[in-house]
């Protein structure tokens, strides 16, 4: 099938060089303040046509996945339950995962979400997973949890709570948390503010932020930009003033690129700067205790130092969750193109950074227009495909892309 392009408004980086799954529907906004809104170069060239094969249609809520050494897949659903897929291959049979998740409370937004698996997963079988954590049957915090899964993979094992802390709703809003791996193999989380006000500026908060903490530990790294901080939450702190990040991941040049939910307008993908600011306040500095989604999320007025948006959606919202970056040979001149999920939007973004980093296209394959509705994970697979996940509540679909021809 031909693509199609988006006519979307596109905010460029000023110093690249140096470097919510849900929708919502708030009051009133407008794009960022100080930022330079300009038309992506539209090229017939930029968009691969695609190849989708259904995988499995055997889930609900996927929330993510994560790449097996034996070829297996496994996969967490926001309502409490982690499957595994035992093959890439359609049709392959879907197993539960017996683990203890009494603990789990999934409404709204929260539930189980970000998956990561150990890069040494081969001698530890550990993985991560979000999750809200309930006590006496009231979200009491989002934490990561380590496991270790069985050798027969039929269960895992809970080890140790890696990651604790991070604020939660009572609705489940804004619970964020997606997880990835920097180049050093530090843990990178992205969080959400919880719709609460005084969250996202507040470095002592996990909330509305991007984590950089150990993969064993789950401590602040001595390299973190507050290490020397006296607050254990600020030592983790790799950036701030964030709404609701749900995805994370690295691109072709190692830089940190987050997809963030915008209120009714700027969703955002982000260049992370150790330490930086991203300029979401809806507290009005403290002003008022409402939260007030009428303010820019990227508010250069008040904070002139605060990082512009890679890309913005401008005066609307696609409702984007995870972002990937094409890798490997399958995908020829498309190498290094980020791939955004849309849930709201029902689609996935192509967005082509130019040589100097910033993005200079953005096209929406039509193989992937609205066919599949709501798609949230997306993740490379190790045949080079992309795995993304339908979320429709209902014989939700693991889809295997690729370029077509």
């Amino acid at each position: 099938m031909p693509s199609r392009w988006l006519p979307l408004s596109l905010t460029l980086a000023v110093a690249l060089a140096v470097g919510a799954c849900t929708a919502d529907a708030p009051t009133s906004g407008g794009s960022a303040a100080g930022a330079v809104s300009t038309q992506p170069t539209v090229s017939s060239d930029d968009a691969p046509r695609l190849s989708v094969e259904v995988v499995s249609s055997s889930f609900e809520h996927p929330w993510d996945l994560g790449f097996l050494p034996d070829g297996s897949i496994l996969v967490t659903e926001r309502s409490g339950d982690i499957k595994r897929l035992e093959s890439i291959e359609p049709g392959a049979p879907v197993w539960h995962v017996q683990a203890t998740l009494d603990d789990l409370g999934a409404r709204g937004e929260g539930g189980l979400m970000g998956l990561l698996i150990d890069p040494a997963f081969e001698e530890t079988r550990r993985f991560l997973t979000c999750q809200v954590h309930l006590e006496a049957t009231r979200p009491a915090d989002v934490r990561v949890v380590s496991w270790v899964l069985a050798e027969d993979g039929k269960s895992a094992r809970r080890a140790k709570e890696l990651l604790t802390g991070l604020p939660v709703a009572q609705s489940g809003r804004h619970s964020g948390c997606r997880m990835a791996l920097d180049a050093t193999g530090a843990l990178l989380v992205g969080t959400g503010d919880t719709a609460i006000a005084s969250i996202p500026q507040d470095r002592t908060s996990l909330g509305g932020k991007v984590l950089r903490v150990s993969l064993d530990t789950g401590e602040g790294l001595p390299d973190n930009p507050f290490a020397s901080s006296s607050d254990s939450n600020e030592r983790r702190v790799l950036s701030y003033g964030h709404r609701n990040i749900q995805g994370i991941a690295l691109d072709a040049q190692s830089r940190i690129i987050t997809a963030e939910h915008g209120p009714s307008f700027d969703d955002e993908v982000n260049v992370i700067k150790p330490g930086a600011n991203y300029g979401w306040d809806p507290s009005r500095g403290g002003e008022s205790t409402a939260y007030d989604e009428s303010v820019p999320m990227t508010d250069r007025k008040r904070f002139p130092d605060a990082v512009p948006a890679l890309w913005t959606s401008g005066d609307m919202t696609e409702a984007i969750c995870a972002v990937e970056v094409l890798k490997g040979p399958i995908w020829k001149d498309h190498e290094g193109t980020l791939v955004v999920t849309a849930l709201k939007g029902a689609k996935l973004l192509f967005l082509r950074p130019g040589a100097d980093g910033a993005i200079e296209s953005v096209a929406v394959p039509m193989a992937t227009d609205g066919e599949f509705e709501r798609l949230r994970a997306a993740r490379l697979g190790p045949d080079g495909a992309l795995y993304v996940t339908t979320s429709n509540g209902g014989a939700d679909k693991i889809l295997r892309i690729t370029p077509a021809g």
